[in-house]
């Protein structure tokens, strides 16, 4: 039997329901309207109602059971010490494309653990294969009308589906996505592509599959497999050449004419690498559906060129542009965004006599040159590669090489041991071209904010 989780209150935000009825820190959600919590699906949807009674437990055993009359939809402002309210849920595949099962020893523990959690779907956008569901998570989606659930399929065709996963309940598994599909659960998918397994005819087949669950399955990503040089033991698996990614290209375009005129949606998207393998030019913002499968990196260079093309003409309509100053500084990126930030960095040069941007593309020598997303780099190749180099007066990095809220590389190394071992300042750029811009020219990061045109 499934032990049940303690839901312990950790924060109460100030102001709200909670804090007003004496909810406090410490404290432990027993039920909600005589009704037990399972997990934060039961609780976002019991908590919607305009009268609910909330039954807390003390630290010291006294239990509250409190009557809230607030509008429908409105929060309690409570922050809980495990934001899932249960424990989170590992992947028993054994998947041949895994990246985890990539990644070197004596990493910290969590960047081993594999998640397949419908819940993280829902509130973090992550993907899941459906083999850990059980009816009673699917029958809750339903009930609770959760969307988007977010899917990794990389196959249709049960049996190859077995092979990939190396699960023999993976096939099966595809039959929720048709309970889903009929009761109007909205979806998203992922195809991690294999040369040789899951591409050329198997992905045609799995294209037109999909697209019969058109429009509650809103679009489908094609990302390329992420092959480290840690595989020993592993499947074997090859990378994917210049003409592989052409011909996935022709695939997937061939398949957006024909399915946008019916149903208004490309559907079935490219990650940015395709093109950059391909050599071929990136598709028009209007390509990717309001950038729906952004997260997955498709369009995430496109937004970039239109962000970046945008600040340039907000800077010159605010006189900031074109200027002189005398201004030294650097930049570093992984292997795929680099010739597009070297590019952004010579036309804001042009624009600004006497600044100079050195940008630097960092080769990720701990996972493999094949990995060439800033993402994935560690603070040891930055320090390593960048050490002597040209940095100015500070060095900008892109967010994503921080483990997310914290100030600590992919390896542990931290801001101040970068800082300290360069002897430069460190300085993070957000993930847009607006900001990009700004810290070239040494702004503020909302002075190039589309909201700055109207001020």
């Amino acid at each position: 039997m499934k032990k049940k989780t303690d839901h312990i209150i950790k924060k109460i935000l100030p102001g709200s329901i909670a804090e007003e009825m004496g909810i406090e820190p410490g404290d432990k959600l027993l039920q909600i309207s005589d009704t037990d919590i399972e997990d934060i699906f039961d609780y976002q949807f019991l908590v919607q109602d305009d009268y609910i009674e909330v039954l807390i437990e003390k630290p010291d055993g006294e239990q509250w059971l409190l009557e809230v009359d607030k509008e429908f939809d409105e929060d309690l402002g409570i922050e809980f010490e495990n934001g899932l309210m249960d424990n989170y849920r590992s992947c028993h595949n054994r998947c041949i494309f895994c990246f985890i099962d990539q990644m070197p020893k004596g990493m910290r523990k969590t960047l081993y653990f594999k998640d397949d959690d419908s819940r993280l779907s829902f509130l973090q956008g992550n993907y899941v294969t459906l083999t850990n569901m059980s009816d009673h998570d699917i029958d809750r989606i339903i009930r609770y009308n959760l969307s988007p659930i977010n899917i990794s399929f990389q196959t249709t065709n049960p049996l190859l589906r077995c092979k990939m996963l190396n699960n023999r309940q993976a096939g099966e598994a595809l039959k929720k996505v048709d309970k889903l599909y009929e009761s109007g659960v909205y979806m998203n998918g992922q195809i991690v592509l294999c040369k040789g397994i899951n591409d050329g005819a198997e992905l045609e087949r799995s294209i037109s599959d999909l697209s019969k669950y058109l429009p509650q399955l809103e679009s489908v990503s094609v990302v390329p497999v992420g092959l480290s040089k840690h595989r020993e033991g592993l499947y074997p698996l090859e990378p994917f050449t210049k003409e592989d990614a052409r011909e996935v290209l022709a695939i997937i375009h061939k398949w957006q004419e024909k399915l946008f005129p019916e149903y208004g949606l490309h559907f079935i998207h490219a990650s940015d690498e395709w093109y950059i393998l391909a050599e071929e030019e990136l598709p028009e913002a209007d390509n990717y559906d309001g950038y729906i499968q952004y997260e997955n990196g498709v369009g995430m260079l496109r937004m970039l060129i239109d962000e970046v093309e945008d600040a340039l003409a907000i800077a010159k309509e605010k006189g900031i542009l074109p200027c002189s100053c005398k201004r030294e500084i650097s930049m570093a990126t992984g292997k795929l965004a680099y010739p597009y930030i070297k590019r952004f960095a010579e036309q804001v040069m042009t624009l600004c006599e006497g600044l100079t941007v050195h940008v630097y593309d960092i080769t990720n020598e701990f996972f493999g040159e094949m990995i060439t997303v800033s993402g994935l780099l560690t603070g040891q190749d930055i320090v390593k590669q960048l050490k002597d180099r040209a940095l100015g007066e500070t060095l900008y990095l892109p967010e994503n090489v921080l483990r997310s809220g914290e100030e600590v590389f992919l390896d542990d190394l931290t801001v101040s041991d970068v800082q300290n071992t360069l002897q430069v300042p460190l300085n993070i750029v957000k993930s847009n071209g607006y900001d990009l811009v700004s810290c070239m020219l040494g702004l503020d990061h909302d002075v190039l904010a589309p909201a700055a045109r109207t001020e």
